[in-house]
């Protein structure tokens, strides 16, 4: 009888892949970097083992929301303090810290534990064209070619 295969952490391949978010959609485009964080695109997929690939994300100045969400979508952070709620809004954001749009997206679509937390550190999210890991020699992939 054939048991279930479980990835060993040591055994997985790990790979870097470049995205580019010019024109497209936070969302749509946030899914599926975090299947590719996640290694769900792999036969080896285990959900309690990061199985995931590296990923480089380049223009996300450029990368668009659909209806009126830049100016309705509100993203909120607390300083813990008595009225310490800071609010911005996407537009906002966009103008002063745009690879902040697609962090938050990637993060909020990981697992909510310390497996979450060790895979968004291998989102690489750049603003303009160029990025700094041509070391890694990473592939260059289209997001239209992800399930």
């Amino acid at each position: 009888m054939k048991q279930t295969y479980s990835a060993k952490e040591n055994e997985v391949e790990k790979k870097w892949y470049v995205v580019d978010l010019e024109g497209e959609v936070l969302g749509r485009a946030a899914t599926k970097i975090a299947t590719i964080l996640r290694g769900k695109n792999k036969p080896t997929f285990t959900p309690h083992i990061d199985t995931g690939d590296f990923v480089v994300v380049l223009n996300a100045a450029k990368v668009v929301l659909t209806g009126k969400k830049w100016s309705d979508k509100v993203y909120y952070k607390h300083s813990g303090y008595i009225g310490g709620m800071k609010a911005t809004t996407a537009s906002q954001m966009r103008a002063t810290h745009p690879e902040r749009l697609v962090e938050f997206a990637v993060y909020g679509m990981l697992p909510k534990n310390k497996l979450g937390r060790k895979l968004i550190k291998k989102l690489k999210v750049f603003t303009g064209a160029e990025h700094t890991h041509q070391a890694q020699k990473p592939q260059v992939i289209k997001l239209s070619e992800i399930m």
